[in-house]
């Protein structure tokens, strides 16, 4: 291991002089050290291995406006655990949304499942029979076709306002009618027409 005078002079060539020599000397010093670091954060060798490449790529990157207030040696180990840091929040951000998009949209594969499915496609045709024509009409365009209130509008010679009070009206119904199911029905709407 080389002593601090020589590492901080060797950073300083790269940051002021943009010495490609001097960062490959300061990167084969540290990889392996920093890589066994990396991977006790990880816990995985490749993973660490591939985040402080990162962290040297990002200190190569910024070499101009990085000012350091203690060693080069410290500064390296903060931005190394960093880096882990920063992957691992990450990875567990993905994590959980992954897991709540598997919960979210749960499709049926057993018999009861798929009745109850079947049950409440039914239960929504019933729902929306009993709406008024128009408001019906307004309804299944925009949820069961897209359309937009404009379009809507448009195609049935009302006003956008008309459009939106038909919608909230019908949402009110539904709400009663399939009070059990209405954050379902909000959900997977599609899933029924």
């Amino acid at each position: 291991m080389k002593d601090d005078a020589y590492i901080e002079n060797l950073f300083r060539r790269v940051a002021f002089k943009d010495d490609q020599q001097a960062f490959k000397e300061l990167f084969f010093e540290f990889y392996p050290s920093l890589c066994v670091y990396a991977e006790s954060i990880t816990g995985c060798k490749e993973t660490g291995e591939d985040l402080v490449q990162d962290a040297f790529m990002k200190i190569w990157r910024d070499r101009k406006k990085i000012e350091i207030t203690s060693s080069f040696r410290n500064f390296l180990i903060t931005i190394v655990k960093n880096t882990c840091l920063d992957y691992l929040r990450k990875q567990s951000l993905q994590q959980n949304y992954t897991e709540k998009k598997k919960h979210l949209f749960v499709f049926p594969d057993s018999p009861e499942e798929i009745y109850t499915l079947k049950e409440l496609k039914e239960l929504i045709s019933r729902a929306l029979d009993k709406l008024p024509e128009n408001i019906r009409q307004a309804f299944e365009m925009n949820r069961f076709k897209d359309m937009t209130y404009n379009d809507i509008a448009e195609k049935m010679e009302i006003s956008p306002k008309t459009v939106e009070s038909y919608i909230s009206k019908a949402l009110v119904v539904l709400r009663i009618e399939l009070k059990e199911y209405f954050p379902l029905l909000l959900l997977c709407y599609r899933f029924f027409v």
